[in-house]
């Protein structure tokens, strides 16, 4: 097939280039020379322009960093539908407000395509392997059709339901890695003091009631896990900035909801500090700099603990 693949990022440049390996047509946009480069030398053809880089395409990709932008992208006036090729299949990867990508469903179907909001997870280290976890939500019969292009991408393909499903499914659970994120930063912090060995402790973890992805793959001392961002002073990887974005979006749906999610709040305001401090572009997992407090604003501290006791209680 031709794909359009609009976002060549952390995520979409390994994406991208995995399907240019399968032998598929891909060309690439997006506004950052790294990011061009990168993808271009995984075999993308890189274009100066969205409406290049989506003629002809029989599929289009979005991963784009927030709703906003990846609106622009779809509906501005040199954005993807109009230039796309009516009736091609547009699947935003991004991960977005639900209620946005509800409403991209209405409008991008109106404009003569269809469209699944598609979001991922697995991380950087699963682009690159094709071992995303794709949650889709829209038209099944849409999915099907587009299988064989996401199957180069995943390691497993979930239909969650209608319109908006997918990023419904993908903010509860960043929501939920969020937290084991903390929880890992906090044990690997204590276990460091009790005296443990690094690796011995978190061998021990992973296969007791300890585990979780975050443990297994972003363990944050170094040298224990070779995919930890701590490896690389917390560079690329998941930025803070962005898991920050998805806990208020959870934390937005919990209200909605009316589900009280206090240690959700606990985490954002974690990540609110770290932002504070100039880390919103390195990875999450430097919250263990908080816990081990080799950084500190007692201010923030002390909001986040009373949010967190009060919320428990209530």
């Amino acid at each position: 097939m031709r794909i359009g693949w609009i976002g060549l990022g952390n995520m979409g440049a390994p994406m991208s280039g995995r399907l240019a390996a399968a032998g598929h047509d891909v060309h690439g946009y997006d506004l950052v020379d790294e990011a061009r480069e990168a993808a271009a030398a995984l075999g993308v053809t890189v274009e100066d322009t969205v409406a290049a880089t989506v003629a002809g395409a029989d599929v289009v990709v979005t991963m784009l960093p927030h709703h906003d932008i990846v609106r622009a992208v779809l509906d501005g006036p040199d954005g993807v539908l109009a230039h796309a090729e009516p009736g091609a299949v547009v699947i935003d990867s991004s991960t977005i407000d639900i209620d946005a990508a509800r409403s991209l469903h209405a409008s991008v179907s109106a404009a003569g395509f269809r469209f699944l909001d598609a979001p991922v997870s697995g991380g950087i280290s699963g682009a690159a392997a094709g071992t995303l976890t794709f949650m889709v939500g829209g038209d099944v019969a849409v999915l099907e059709e587009v299988r064989p292009v996401i199957e180069v991408m995943a390691g497993r393909i979930f239909h969650t339901g209608g319109p908006g499903n997918g990023q419904a499914a993908k903010l509860t659970n960043n929501m939920m890695l969020g937290i084991t994120l903390a929880a890992t930063a906090e044990g690997a912090v204590l276990a460091e003091r009790l005296g443990l060995d690094a690796r011995t402790f978190w061998e021990i973890a992973q296969v007791s009631s300890g585990d979780s992805w975050a443990l297994r793959t972003w363990y944050p001392v170094p040298g224990v896990v070779e995919t930890a961002a701590v490896n690389r002073d917390f560079t690329g990887g998941f930025a803070t900035a962005l898991l920050r974005k998805d806990l208020q979006l959870a934390l937005a749906a919990g209200e909605s909801t009316a589900t009280a999610l206090p240690f959700a709040t606990a985490v954002r305001d974690r990540m609110d500090q770290l932002v504070e401090l100039g880390l919103a572009d390195r990875d999450c997992s430097v919250l263990v700099k908080l816990v081990g407090g080799e950084l500190s604003s007692p201010a923030r501290d002390e909001a986040v603990a009373a949010t967190l006791s009060q919320e428990t209680t209530a």
